[in-house]
């Protein structure tokens, strides 16, 4: 239904009723009747309508209408309600342009399992090195630094995306029968916190703990234990430290793609440094704002690839046209080859 449509766009735009109805010069009761499909708007109030949501007039007609359910977010107490209907909305836009073009192509999407080797019931926090380690196993990638965790991901059949413009929110995970697991984390983090939730959402799909364990505790420290494994961590900073040098867990950060004050955790819940010096680290960085901007150059973020590969797939195999492939990736083409030609350096 065209209403419904509407109405996900307004709320991903974080725009209220009056808000929309002041942009396209109606007033907010129309606005509420086409999203209640109590009355149709006119082709010219279509075209307001998406220039002001920012949305290809096709986004309206669209046959998918995914249903999303988030089963946990990492968030700040701050998200309003509000905000939430904006995350979400933003992630139904992306999962269905991403389910279309798989549709399109006919895609096999793999299905994410997780191994039968792996014991997910955690009874104490120590489980979760082995449970880790297991999983790496399992996926053959030793004991080194994963070079690029949303892709690994996505090969696994988990989708990746990235959302923008909203400070309070860092991820979420959702799970749907029609999509796999999804995970979103917000677009303009540093890499090594995006791929922190990355792994801590991973943590979520995997995890099993018992009723004195805290669930949030135990994927935060899955994801420091899937990104630098025990044995790793024993190995560059030796089984016993009195002090860390922050410029060598600066320059490990760069090697693993976990922060500074991830490899404090990483060497705190190893018995490496003591709670005491854990504690004055944790104190020194919130005393220099350094816990959310750490010091020296950001680790690069990451950013998923696989539906503009698949667009321009079937671009160049003439299976849709620029018009469609645009309604896809989200922006006209002409803004999509300018952003590539400032990543990649590309010129043709």
């Amino acid at each position: 239904m065209i209403g419904e449509r509407i109405r996900y766009a307004r709320q991903a735009a974080g725009l209220s009723l009056r808000d929309l109805a002041k942009k396209i010069g109606v007033s907010h009761t129309a606005i509420a009747k086409y999203e209640k499909n109590r009355d149709i708007p006119s082709s010219a109030v279509l075209i307001r309508l998406a220039e002001a949501l920012d949305v290809n007039v096709d986004y309206f007609f669209r046959s998918k209408n995914v249903k999303l359910c988030v089963y946990a977010y990492r968030k700040k107490a701050s998200l309003s309600k509000k905000n939430e209907k904006r995350v979400t909305n933003q992630i139904r836009d992306w999962i269905e342009r991403y389910l279309d073009i798989e549709e399109i192509l006919g895609i096999n999407v793999p299905n994410f399992v997780v191994p039968s080797t792996l014991s997910k019931r955690i009874n104490k926090m120590d489980d979760i090195e082995k449970l880790a380690q297991t999983l790496r196993d399992e996926w053959e990638l030793g004991t080194g630094p994963i070079n690029n965790l949303t892709e690994l991901l996505e090969e696994k059949g988990i989708k990746v995306g990235l959302i923008e413009g909203l400070d309070d929110f860092d991820s979420c995970i959702i799970l749907e029968k029609e999509t796999g697991p999804i995970i979103v984390t917000r677009k303009d983090l540093p890499g090594d916190r995006q791929r922190f939730n990355l792994a801590h959402e991973l943590g979520h799909l995997i995890i099993e703990v018992d009723e004195c364990i805290d669930l949030e505790k135990a994927a935060h420290r899955f994801a420091g234990a899937f990104l630098v494994p025990e044995k790793m961590v024993i190995q560059e900073l030796g089984r016993k430290r009195h002090s860390l040098d922050l410029y060598e867990l600066h320059l490990l950060k760069h090697k693993y793609g976990l922060s500074v004050q991830g490899w404090i955790y990483r060497a705190k819940d190893l018995n490496i440094i003591s709670d005491k010096l854990a504690a004055k680290l944790f104190k020194l960085f919130k005393l220099k704002g350094w816990h959310q901007q750490e010091p020296g150059d950001p680790y690069p973020p990451e950013k998923p690839q696989r539906l503009e590969r698949l667009v321009l797939k079937a671009l160049s195999e003439k299976i849709i046209g620029e018009t469609k492939a645009a309604e896809i990736v989200g922006r006209p083409l002409e803004e999509f080859w300018r952003e590539a030609g400032i990543e990649h350096q590309w010129e043709v």
